[in-house]
């Protein structure tokens, strides 16, 4: 998380219980293709590069459901709502005021699907003004019903339907909840309204739907599989063994009594994963992005590049499904550490545990690496990549 105080966070409002969409589990914590709606509405958010930091709203009890939910992904722990949206939102506000954020955009946990384009749109309004919605145009005939009967048609003109995330000065939006507190307001642009603020509308997106009814969701599982495409890349690499006291594998420092020599901290794993994610969006790899001949590079952490990478994806649109690592050495023994090479590279790339596998083999001592000279490292990843149609 890239918290240091000031700049923009997202608020995410995940209160509600969520019945009118069945199934039994509040609708934030279902899961779409196996992530939690809560979370790919919280990650939207906190993978757009200016976005400094992300915190959740739940309800009362909730805790469990969310740490389930949410366990991959780097955010504060979840802040409790109050009875109401309005006062949910006033609670978020005031428990993020200590890190004096600049800007805030509010969201709603139901609304999983926010490209980054939209919240480029909203920041590039708060440059110059105090607010920002998303919105759609109504196209559709609007009829007033009373009683069962067609009473009237409603003039469309001007009408629009409203998204979020919504946009705001913190300061401002916070002021506003708190001389505002107690009234019963359908979103934060209402109450930025009231408080005699001008929010500008910028153009929303089709896909940042809400999910509301069981409906939704066959809609959600339409949008997962309509529009976007598999794509699969893989990497591989190799280094030598040399003076040390350790190796760098997967972002885990093992006790070795060689060292890996090369570019960087020399993780032939994490190098390997960084040209396999490259290799999925057809960008090169990573001695293009970081040259070993660029002193800057030399002794830096290989999960710079690792993340890098996954930050080219996902301002395409992707999203990561998984990936797998294979180690090819005879020592270290990579078994004992197996489980912290997962954790690491699930952090690294902010997905759950479950989507990252790590394994190891050996040559049967034949070649460099069956005599102990050097490590290999293959890796592959599959993403979900929006259909370019141009």
């Amino acid at each position: 998380m890239r918290d240091s105080g000031g700049g923009t966070w997202g608020l995410v409002l995940a209160a509600g219980q969520g019945e009118r969409a069945g199934g039994g589990l509040p609708k934030q914590y279902r899961r779409l293709a196996g992530e939690a709606i809560v979370a790919r509405a919280a990650a939207a958010l906190l993978h757009h590069p200016k976005i400094n930091g992300v915190a959740v709203v739940i309800a009362l009890g909730q805790g469990d459901l969310y740490r389930q939910a949410c366990a991959h992904l780097p955010l504060p722990d979840p802040i409790e709502g109050g009875a109401e949206r309005q006062d949910s939102v006033r609670l978020g506000l005031e428990a993020l005021a200590p890190r004096q954020p600049d800007r805030v955009l509010i969201h709603d946990a139901a609304r999983p699907f926010l490209p980054g384009a939209v919240i480029d749109r909203l920041l590039e309004i708060l440059d110059h003004g105090p607010a920002a919605l998303p919105v759609l145009p109504v196209v559709d005939t609007l009829k007033r019903v009373e009683a069962g009967t067609i009473s009237a048609t409603v003039d469309r003109a001007g009408l629009v339907r409203a998204q979020t995330p919504q946009a705001f000065h913190f300061a401002t939006i916070l002021q506003g909840h708190r001389d505002l507190a107690g009234q019963s307001l359908t979103d934060d642009t209402a109450l930025a309204e009231r408080a005699g603020l001008t929010v500008s509308a910028v153009a929303g997106d089709e896909s940042l739907f809400k999910i509301t009814r069981p409906e939704d969701f066959e809609r959600a599982a339409r949008h997962l599989s309509s529009g976007y495409e598999t794509r699969t890349g893989t990497g591989f690499d190799v280094h030598r063994l040399g003076a040390g006291d350790h190796v760098m594998l997967c972002g885990v420092a093992i006790p070795h009594d060689q060292g890996l020599l090369g570019h960087s901290d020399a993780d032939v794993a994490l190098h390997a994963l960084t040209d396999a994610l490259l290799g999925a969006i057809a960008a090169g790899d990573v001695g293009a992005h970081f040259p070993p001949s660029e002193a800057q590079w030399r002794g830096a952490a290989s999960d710079r590049f690792v993340a890098h990478a996954a930050g080219l994806l996902r301002a395409q649109g992707g999203e990561i499904i998984n990936t797998d690592v294979t180690l090819v050495c005879e020592r270290p023994k990579i078994g004992p550490h197996r489980q912290a090479m997962r954790a690491r590279i699930a952090g690294i790339l902010r997905i759950s545990i479950d989507r990252v596998s790590v394994k190891a083999t050996t040559t049967e001592r034949l070649g460099f690496t069956g005599r102990a000279e050097g490590i290999a490292a293959q890796a592959s990843a599959s993403v979900r990549m929006p259909i370019n149609h141009d």
